[in-house]
């Protein structure tokens, strides 16, 4: 019954971790549930996960919004589905466009679109329209009454209990930067987005049964099945295996030559004993695209620095990707890459920060979107920095409601009730 739920991945927004969201269906007996955050992918694996160790059937989906306007939400019934929520989001992120006030056509998807929000006039064979177990009485003298076989049930979780809503309210204040008596309704969450028990579900739609089977039907054609593995990744850089062992053999001997001399025998046996492991791994793609990335950076006059266990690594050396001597610093290639190794390896490149956004729009070029992504850092709210913004939404100055440690003079004493729930913000 549940299609529209948030982690704390709905920044600023949602209450939940994924932990306590999967635990909290698994104790009411819930078998299925869509994971929905806010414009934001990133709990994906780690929802499938928590789902699978408590024998729940995990759903995956997007809702999209522009600001704080709900517009849409998107629930994919498989990983072709989930591409192409994905691909909704990214392509408006890169463009710098808003999203559009209706989806694109998509083949494996649901949405899900919301009667304040607006409903298209003709809608397409997999839209439908959530109505909240509040509305259902509405539904008789409603025109939404003509679209049956189109609702299903809206019962979003953004919180758990009168407490979460607190925080859920204090933490919409911190993202608008606002008091709490400022915040208005049409900013926060309804003090409905929580669990509710089936029964009241089944009572709320008694008169509209077929209300419910749309909603169990649509999670029941729905999975979550994310593949994983090396075949994610660009197989090759020339067009085949062998030219990219063939390219990466010529870069790292006249690398190789050029660092060391023709007639360092010690540095030859390393090498080649290194691009064997490489080969007999398929890693040389790995290799010739870090060394393309590197090349490009030179040319634009950009420097670089090679750091982290790819130094020891002499090919890495050679080919210009690290500028560290693992001969003279005794450094084992092993520590990189052995042939125990499955995942492929880990090269730290760092730019200066006015020259990196250059050379992420250039790999993002090069080798195109389905091959690129960025990986992100989020930073949590820790004891001082909720103090301050906590300080700000309920109005106290700016020194009483820093901490202890950082005022600059003795302040009066000040009790802060809070409870454990996560809250995590960009």
């Amino acid at each position: 019954m549940y299609l529209n739920c948030h982690t704390y991945y709905s920044f600023k927004y949602g209450t939940l971790s994924p932990e306590e969201l999967a635990e909290g269906a698994s104790r009411r007996g819930i078998t299925a549930l869509a994971l929905t955050d806010i414009n934001n992918t990133s709990c994906a694996i780690a929802w499938i996960n928590e789902c699978k160790k408590r024998d729940i059937k995990p759903v995956l989906g997007i809702e999209y919004r522009i600001d704080n306007r709900y517009l849409y939400t998107g629930i994919a019934k498989n990983a072709e589905g989930w591409r192409e929520l994905c691909e909704l989001l990214t392509a408006c992120s890169l463009d710098g466009v808003p999203l559009p006030d209706r989806p694109p056509e998509m083949e494996h998807v649901y949405i899900i679109y919301r009667p304040e929000a607006g409903i298209p006039e003709n809608l397409r064979p997999y839209e439908y329209i959530g109505i909240m177990p509040a509305e259902a009485n509405g539904l008789y003298s409603s025109s939404l009454r003509e679209h049956a076989d189109r609702l299903v049930v809206w019962q979003p979780i953004t919180y758990d209990g009168d407490t979460g809503y607190k925080v859920h309210k204090l933490m919409r204040c911190v993202d608008l930067n606002i008091m709490l008596g400022q915040l208005e309704e049409n900013n926060h969450a309804g003090p409905g987005e929580h669990w509710v028990n089936r029964d009241v579900i089944d009572n709320a739609f008694r008169a509209y049964p077929q209300i419910v089977r749309n909603t169990e039907a649509l999670l029941y054609h729905c999975e979550a099945e994310l593949p994983s593995g090396n075949f994610n990744n660009r197989q090759v850089f020339t067009g085949s295996e062998r030219d990219d062992h063939q390219l990466l053999l010529k870069l790292a001997r006249e690398g190789c030559n050029r660092r060391y001399g023709k007639t360092n025998a010690k540095a030859n046996a390393r090498m080649e004993s290194e691009l064997k492991v490489i080969r007999q791994l398929g890693f040389a793609p790995y290799f010739l695209i870090t060394w393309d990335i590197i090349r490009y950076a030179q040319t634009a006059g950009y420097h670089h620095v090679g750091r982290g266990s790819g130094a020891n690594s002499l090919v890495a050396f050679c080919l210009g990707i690290t500028d560290v001597d693992p001969l003279e610093l005794d450094l084992y290639f092993e520590r990189f890459i052995n042939p125990h190794r499955s995942s492929p390896p880990d090269f730290d490149i760092d730019f200066s920060w006015d020259e990196r956004d250059d050379v992420t729009d250039y790999i993002f070029k090069r080798y195109g979107h389905r091959h690129t992504a960025l990986l992100a850092t989020y930073n949590t709210f820790k004891g001082r920095s909720i103090i301050r913004e906590l300080g700000k939404v309920v109005g106290l100055p700016k020194q009483t409601s820093m901490p202890s440690s950082m005022r600059p003079w003795p302040a009066p004493n000040i009790i802060l009730m809070h409870n454990t729930s996560s809250a995590t913000a960009r």
